[in-house]
């Protein structure tokens, strides 16, 4: 794990970009060097160990979420259905909303397509082009439409941080975006409360949205209303595929050709996700297998005597791995197996750990300028990364409602386990209560 950050942050440092190393890349330099830390074992019992990792069942699971995922999401795109949905927010924007609406709109968009890197891309523009029409300050408006991209790159049900952190706590989507929703619920509304004070003023009488197409967003919202009652993640994205093929054919958004393009291409936007979850896996059972899993949740919670002191930890630790990889997803990765057997030995809802990793991610991704959120609206707007940080009102509430959450014990609900579950990626115990990894996992 030392080296893993190491490596992040050493690169990232040498070439002066967190993101000209993939990923990946950094993932099978250490995966190589922990494989020949292993003792006592021969070199092809080792790569059993770190396979059986990488091949648990949970997380070709969450491999199977990636690819139907990037599908919907690109045959989607492909459909209009992003256009549609920013020009359907922008069409009932009243006047004197601005810059509320471009953080709801953001919002909105961010939801249905689960990245905030996306919807930046898709909004950024626009929002440029806002400012120019209206003479109000740039950097305020960018950071508006940030704020809001990360709304949805933290609940969306097909956002990767969503998938990763439901999938290494051992908890239902539906569960964790309930829990999740209530304790950011308040940041949103306080930003968007905060966005009608400061835009008072200004007007939307001569903004010209496209043609709003309504049936182009019937994708994202059946996708929305069956994940949110509980249908089968898997399911849902399915059904989210048909129907952007469905009403992108009979529109002639694209041709069958192009719809199979489409989804081909938003598999392939998934790969390096996909390969990092894998190695990640491995790596963690290699970890595992030597007790170093162990040994860092002796350390992180040395002090820790009751469930706020573990959330806090947990917390803690998904925001330094976060500030050193500067990526969400792939710091959820590296600590979701840590952070399950830390809020099993101390009695923390899986609901509550997920939403917690989701959260606090989310929050320092959306604060830190080398962050590819912000490099991305710096480059789309013209602006420096640094200018929105002042303004980036949501990212901080965020970050200040999920402490709450923990300080006050926010969401109140009955501690809920699965137990069916108990056996995720890279899990310790069981979501039972019980305290310390179970024989099966000390066999192994």
């Amino acid at each position: 794990m030392f080296v893993l950050i190491a490596l992040m942050v050493g690169l990232s440092l040498y070439f002066g970009d967190f993101y000209k190393v993939p990923p990946a890349v950094i993932f099978i330099i250490t995966a190589v060097y922990a494989i020949f830390t292993m003792r006592g074992l021969k070199l092809n019992e080792r790569i059993t160990v770190f396979s059986r990792g990488a091949g648990h069942s949970d997380l070709i699971l969450m491999v199977w979420i990636f690819i139907l995922a990037g599908a919907f999401a690109a045959s989607a795109k492909a459909m209009g259905a992003v256009d549609a949905t920013v020009n359907l927010t922008l069409s009932v924007l009243p006047e004197s909303m601005l810059l509320p609406g471009i953080f709801a709109a953001a919002c909105i968009v961010s939801l249905s397509i689960g990245t905030s890197v996306g919807t930046i891309a898709a909004l950024m523009p626009i929002v440029t082009g806002l400012a120019d029409q209206t003479g109000m300050d740039l950097p305020v408006m960018a950071a508006a439409a940030v704020g809001g991209a990360f709304f949805g790159d933290n609940l969306s049900f097909i956002s990767d941080t969503t998938v990763v952190a439901t999938k290494t706590q051992g908890c239902r989507m539906s569960d964790k975006f309930k829990t999740n929703f209530i304790i950011v619920l308040p940041a949103a509304i306080l930003t968007f409360i905060f966005y009608i004070l400061i835009g008072t003023g200004s007007t939307t009488a001569d903004i010209a949205a496209d043609k709003v197409e309504v049936l182009k967003v019937m994708p994202y919202l059946v996708v929305l209303a069956t994940a949110i009652v509980g249908i089968n993640v898997l399911a849902v994205l399915t059904l989210g595929i048909v129907l952007t093929a469905i009403v992108g054919l009979c529109d002639g958004s694209y041709m069958l050709d192009g719809w199979f393009g489409a989804m081909a291409e938003g598999i392939g936007g998934m790969t390096e996700t996909i390969l990092v979850a894998l190695l990640a896996g491995g790596l963690l059972a290699v970890i595992r297998h030597g007790g170093g899993i162990d040994w860092i949740i002796r350390r992180l919670t040395a002090r820790v005597n009751g469930r706020r002191g573990a959330e806090l930890s947990i917390g803690m630790l998904v925001s330094l791995v976060n500030c050193c990889t500067a990526n969400n997803t792939v710091a959820i990765l590296s600590v979701g197996a840590i952070s399950r057997d830390i809020a099993s030995r101390f009695g923390v809802d899986p609901r509550k750990a997920a939403s917690i990793l989701d959260t606090f991610s989310c929050f320092v991704q959306g604060i830190i300028p080398y962050g590819a959120q912000l490099l991305i609206a710096s480059a789309l707007a013209a602006i420096p990364a640094t200018a929105m940080m002042p303004y980036l009102l949501y990212p901080y509430l965020l970050g200040i409602a999920a402490l709450a959450a923990i300080i006050f014990n926010f969401p109140k609900k009955k501690q809920r386990y699965d137990t069916q579950n108990s056996n995720n990626i890279g899990s310790g115990a069981a979501c039972t209560g019980r305290k310390g990894p179970d024989a099966a996992e000390k066999r192994l």
